[in-house]
């Protein structure tokens, strides 16, 4: 396909400037809170802006999906998240910063939504692979920004600090621009087998399907405990004797062990023909992580740090999931928009009960007790896709007779798309 190699090199540019804008801030909420007033309710708002943002861009990006090709809805996507970290950064009051925060995190959320689709158009027979590389500079982004923010803030400033990243969005926006120039979005019309296919993804109603429902329920288990993570980790550990360096150091650390397991996790389950075994592991370490991180003392917070953060590969399991559960390219925008959409509107509640449910008087156990209870969502929605059937095959969908068959069925129908070593 022409221009593959551009869009390889695009899809993991955006993956590499995708997630700074998440783990950046909280950190430097000390500095921050020296020129605006930031109290408990402001931290609790901003820590759910990143899932409520994705929630709201999946409900929006389902119709556009259908009438505005991927590439244009991509740059759209890396103008919003660049244009909000800008603003943030020169941020004037709280309301400024919050509103800007939620323009970065709007184009976050177009980002998650595009991604699989992207994927799956010009890498059908890599999808695990693409997934992997993907998913992992997900993690590589957050752990950069995560890390780096306490010595950029001490040199420079919280505002250079927050608004460096810009850079790298803007940048991951050249190969998009490329392919468009050369007007291979344009042109590219599809064949009549791609035009059945594209018609069967259409008539796929994910929010008809245990698929769909099942595929929310595991992004909004998984982003519920991440991005409350992302947001309130550094003050729990601070709380509990930790210097702010040290603990923007934790947060690099939780982000980082993430990375291993999103290189293997895609690999794994496009090989698995029910994969609900991984999903359970996850929430296992989520909630062991959690144990340590309250009860162990406080020098062994490293090591409860890094379990807690192999608990992230559940984000690796949902993402590979969109495109194991489809088999075209309409499919797998509408279960990803749907999925992440619906998945990250219930998880926007977690980061914000986080902080409603600590007090000085019962610590920080009824936070993460909250945190449990959506491992229990996530592992039942991983019950709930585990078995082995595609979108497309839901009885919503119009049954082809046998000469106009997508595609005959095996006993196991998401690796015969989606395995790493498949030739093309």
């Amino acid at each position: 396909m022409p221009g593959r190699l551009t869009a390889f090199a695009g899809i993991l540019l955006v993956a590499f400037s995708a997630r700074e804008a998440v783990s950046a801030a909280s950190p430097l909420l000390g500095q921050i809170s020296a020129d605006l007033p930031f109290d408990t309710v402001t931290i609790g708002i901003l820590g759910m802006l990143p899932t409520a943002g994705f929630a709201l861009m999946g409900f929006l990006a389902l119709p556009l999906l259908r009438r505005v090709p991927l590439e244009y809805l991509l740059l759209v996507a890396i103008l919003l998240t660049t244009f909000g970290q800008v603003g943030r950064a020169a941020g004037w009051n709280v309301l400024a910063f919050l509103v800007f925060t939620c323009f970065a995190m709007l184009g976050i959320g177009l980002i998650n939504v595009v991604a699989p689709p992207l994927i799956m158009k010009y890498f059908p027979d890599r999808t695990g692979i693409l997934a992997a590389c993907h998913v992992t500079l997900l993690g590589v982004s957050t752990a950069v920004s995560a890390q780096f923010a306490i010595p950029l803030g001490t040199l420079y400033g919280w505002r250079f600090s927050i608004g460096i990243w810009a850079s790298l969005s803007a940048f991951a926006a050249l190969p998009w621009l490329i392919l468009v120039a050369r007007r291979g979005v344009a042109r590219s019309r599809p064949t009549p087998a791609k035009d059945k296919e594209r018609l069967a993804g259409n008539a796929a109603k994910p929010w008809k399907s245990s698929i769909g429902w099942g595929t929310a329920l595991v992004f909004a288990g998984c982003s519920s405990n991440t991005f409350a993570a992302l947001t309130w980790l550094p003050a729990v550990l601070v709380d509990r004797g930790m210097s702010q360096e040290g603990a923007g150091s934790m947060l690099a650390l939780y982000s980082i062990i993430a990375l291993p397991v999103a290189l293997m996790v895609p690999v794994v389950v496009v090989r698995m023909s029910r994969p609900l075994p991984l999903a359970v592991l996850f929430a296992v370490a989520f909630a062991a992580g959690y144990g340590g991180i309250i009860f162990a003392p406080p020098a062994w917070a490293a090591a409860w740090v890094a379990i807690a953060g192999l608990g992230q590969g559940a984000y690796s399991y949902a993402f590979t999931m969109i495109n194991k559960r489809t088999r075209t390219q309409s499919g797998s925008g509408s279960l990803s928009a749907f999925a992440q959409g619906t998945g990250y509107a219930l998880a926007s509640v977690g980061p914000f009960l986080f902080a409603l449910l600590h007090s000085p008087g019962s610590g920080w156990l009824p936070s993460f007790g909250m945190l449990c209870a959506w491992l229990v969502v996530l592992v039942a929605g991983a019950i709930m896709v585990n078995k082995p059937r595609m979108l497309e095959d839901h009885p919503s969908v119009p049954r082809r007779g046998p000469g106009e068959a997508l595609a005959k069925e095996t006993p196991d129908p998401g690796n015969r798309h989606h395995g790493v070593l498949d030739n093309p």
